[in-house]
């Protein structure tokens, strides 16, 4: 059995952007830990990140972004893609077992060791186990309220505790 860790939300909306990250960490049906931090700030604090996953192999993936940030000069779309492209191609990398949401003030990317980079349409992304209801509680509020960036995450993050068994409440929220 390996550490699982869920439920990262992500949204741009109105020149802002905020990314949420529940604290739950499971070892198969048994939650060991409530208030691990999934979303992080890098590269001068311009770039959000945040995982769901394999814990373990997510913290090697954060290192891995890092550098790739790093190498392009904080240019997010150039890093993911070489990410994941290295993310496919490498035998150990491609072991890994996450996913990775990044946002700056002008993308969002879902990053997956399969060699995707998807960019939605929208600027919201949900994944992990509550991503599906964090994200459609988000497309929601975005379309029918007036709440900021941060509230939307807030509010989507707790309605996504509230239905999914692998997420929780204990929220932290990173902001641009």
């Amino acid at each position: 059995m390996v550490f699982r860790a869920t439920t990262v939300l992500s949204v741009r909306h109105k020149g802002e952007v905020a990314m949420a990250g529940d604290g739950q960490v499971s070892l198969g049906q048994t939650i060991v830990k409530h208030s691990a931090r999934k979303v992080r700030k890098l590269y001068q604090d311009r770039i959000l990140v945040g995982f769901a996953g394999t814990a373990a192999d997510a913290f090697a993936l954060y290192t891995k972004f890092e550098g790739k940030l790093d190498e392009f000069r904080g240019n997010l779309p150039r890093a993911a893609v070489e990410l994941a492209k290295e993310w496919r191609t490498d035998r150990f990398l491609r072991r890994l077992d996450a996913l990775l949401a990044a946002a700056d003030r002008d993308h969002a990317f879902i990053i997956s060791g399969t060699g995707e980079v998807i960019e939605p349409d929208d600027g919201v992304i949900g994944i992990g186990s509550g991503g599906p209801y964090a994200l459609a509680a988000a497309r929601a509020l975005v379309a029918h309220s007036a709440l900021t960036a941060r509230e939307i995450v807030e509010e989507a993050m707790k309605i996504a505790a509230a239905i999914c068994v692998y997420t929780n409440d204990q929220i932290t929220i990173e902001e641009l």
